[in-house]
């Protein structure tokens, strides 16, 4: 019997056109096509994937950039346990829209440690031969935001997204296996102190 697999949900996010779908194809399918097409809503692939010996099945949510659909982000990024935040390096606007990007997942996923969860940055199409965010630049903001990886990638010549989605994957477990460990905690001191609370009410009866 093969055993049940972990379930983990990463979310990317970032500006449209930044190339998010794509990078997923690059990942899941080893597929890469020049045709652009919106993402609407959202969509998600997923992979099964081995991590510390663990089988895995990470649900990679891929969602849309476009302002008409931020309504939906609720039920979007709820349960969610990594982020994966992308920018164009060609497209200094899209770098800037990270920040919004990561304030708006932290508002509507409400995690439970804002400070403790794994967000990625990936700063995407690292073939182009001209850019305007400079790899300096991005890595300093990476480290002020909670000293989040950083890497440049290219879904076109595939580098670094394998690694990058690896990453965020083993990310995404030790904040499964983090949360779960603090829940067990907190269930044993709330049991810890429902005991303490009979055995002082049957001494004074």
């Amino acid at each position: 019997m093969n055993p049940s697999k972990l379930v983990l949900k990463v979310i990317i996010l970032g500006d449209t056109g930044v190339g998010k779908s794509s990078l997923l194809d690059r990942y899941v399918k080893n597929e890469f096509t020049k045709q652009y097409k919106a993402t609407i809503g959202a969509d998600f692939l997923s992979k099964e994937v081995s991590l510390e010996g663990t089988p895995v099945k990470l649900q990679l949510w891929d969602t849309a950039g476009q302002e008409r659909y931020v309504c939906l982000a609720h039920s979007f990024y709820r349960g969610a346990d990594c982020c994966v935040l992308v920018y164009d390096i060609g497209s200094y606007k899209s770098f800037e829209s990270v920040k919004e990007w990561k304030d708006r997942f932290l508002e509507e996923a409400e995690p439970t440690n804002e400070l403790a969860f794994p967000f990625l940055l990936l700063g995407n199409k690292s073939d182009l031969t001209t850019r305007e965010v400079t790899w300096e630049e991005a890595s300093e903001w990476a480290s002020a935001n909670g000293l989040m990886p950083f890497y440049e990638v290219s879904a076109k010549e595939s580098t670094n997204v394998e690694f990058a989605f690896g990453e965020a994957a083993k990310n995404a477990l030790r904040r499964l296996k983090a949360t779960k460990t603090i829940s067990i905690r907190e269930s044993f001191a709330l049991k810890e102190s429902s005991s303490s609370k009979k055995k002082n009410c049957c001494k004074g009866s």
